[in-house]
């Protein structure tokens, strides 16, 4: 504890609205750094070399000629490529997407600069998504929240930082259908880490298994609907998000995330069919989202809630001495 209770809830509030602001930016910037990334090596894979063969090659063999001008065309897409400025989460400074205004450090204060310029881009009057400020209070309250129940201590921080991730993974998803591993793998690591140390609450051997289940579940639900319908019913970063909710929260807690996460997906799912109709227009949605609402959901909760309110999610308790 810092001062008090009450002083380090505010603390972590103020602190949380500054990651949300940060965050905002993550989820933007992302998924555009992996689609460069996948650009770059699948042109570099294309491009003409004389110390190792191309993929196409290595595909097809040399029987199978390369259409006319694809190498040299690799070759000039290469170059466009390493002529862009830097892209990352620092570069370059953020700007208004509409007239490129560049956005001074007073017009990005967390919610007050959105309230204080009406929802608008201060030079060309464009309206700013609401999102944006949503982000920085559902952080901040995320933030105060953790600080309220853990303290300004390394779980408080811990759960604030799991909070965070999962706020990107929905948004992320929600908006190109991929979770990025640059997320999914942190998030993983850090419960293990966490069990490890006894700051989740979660006995390692629990955390453990609860990776492994939670991966081969989705992974066996995913192979065997394609075997079905000859289709890919989700992504593999499904697999690798619920691997990591189950490293969190331990494996007796993966069929009630399930469980939540359909209660999260009719909800969410309602919203959208309602909003596809107004809009005339069908609104793609994956199973990513779910997964991450559930397990905000179980924080905001708390895992012991979570159990009083559906324990016949909790067969595992039987096996205790199994997976704890």
């Amino acid at each position: 504890m810092l001062v008090s209770r009450e002083f380090d809830t505010a603390f972590a509030g103020v602190l949380g609205l500054l990651i949300g602001s940060f965050l905002n930016v993550v989820i933007y910037r992302t998924p555009v750094m992996m689609y460069r990334e996948w650009l770059a090596d699948a042109v570099a894979n294309l491009m003409s070399s004389k110390d190792a063969p191309s993929l196409w090659s290595m595909a097809f063999g040399p029987k199978v000629a390369a259409p006319a001008g694809l190498e040299a065309a690799a070759d000039k897409a290469a170059e466009v490529i390493e002529a862009q400025p830097p892209f990352d989460l620092t570069r370059p400074a953020s700007r208004c997407g509409a007239c490129g205004h560049k956005i001074r450090w007073y017009e990005n204060i967390p919610v007050l600069s959105y309230l204080v310029l009406r929802g608008r881009c201060a030079a060309c009057k464009t309206s700013i998504s609401p999102r944006y400020p949503l982000v920085e209070l559902v952080t901040g309250a995320l933030f105060a929240l953790c600080a309220w129940r853990f303290g300004i201590t390394t779980a408080g921080a811990l759960w604030a930082a799991f909070g965070a991730l999962l706020v990107c993974q929905f948004l992320i998803d929600f908006d190109t259908q991929f979770l990025p591993d640059s997320l999914n793998y942190p998030l993983l690591w850090l419960g293990l880490i966490g069990a490890a140390m006894g700051w989740t609450g979660v006995a390692l051997n629990s955390a453990v298994w609860g990776a492994v289940f939670g991966y081969l579940s989705l992974w066996l639900v995913y192979h065997a609907f394609r075997l079905v319908t000859g289709k890919e019913g989700m992504g593999h970063g499904d697999f690798k998000l619920l691997a990591a909710l189950g490293a969190w929260l331990g494996a007796d807690y993966l069929i009630a995330i399930i469980l939540v996460s359909s209660l999260v997906g009719a909800v969410i799912g309602i919203g959208l069919r309602v909003a596809g109709k107004l809009a005339h227009k069908d609104i793609p949605i994956a199973f990513g989202p779910f997964l991450a609402g559930a397990g905000l959901v179980c924080l905001v909760a708390g895992p012991a809630m979570v159990k009083q309110w559906i324990p016949f999610a909790f067969p595992l308790d039987a096996m205790g001495a199994f997976i704890r």
